[in-house]
């Protein structure tokens, strides 16, 4: 028998992850960042490398260019 209720959390995951990753994939394709695209791209961290990314690397890589 299929737990309607577990359909939820994933429904709300997805709703988490989205735009998280889409800012930082923007973010990373804004710096040519080819190989952190392709990370966050990948791997699925429930936004936590993508937050990540979004708040520390990219501010890094910024100063650098």
């Amino acid at each position: 028998m299929v737990n309607f209720a577990s359909g939820w959390w994933i429904i709300i995951a997805i709703l988490w992850v989205l735009p998280w990753k889409g800012v930082a994939l923007w973010k990373a394709a804004k710096l040519s960042q080819k190989w952190w695209f392709i990370a966050l791209l990948v791997l699925n961290t429930l936004a936590v490398l993508d937050i990540l990314y979004i708040f520390i690397f990219f501010k890094i890589g910024r100063k650098e260019t």
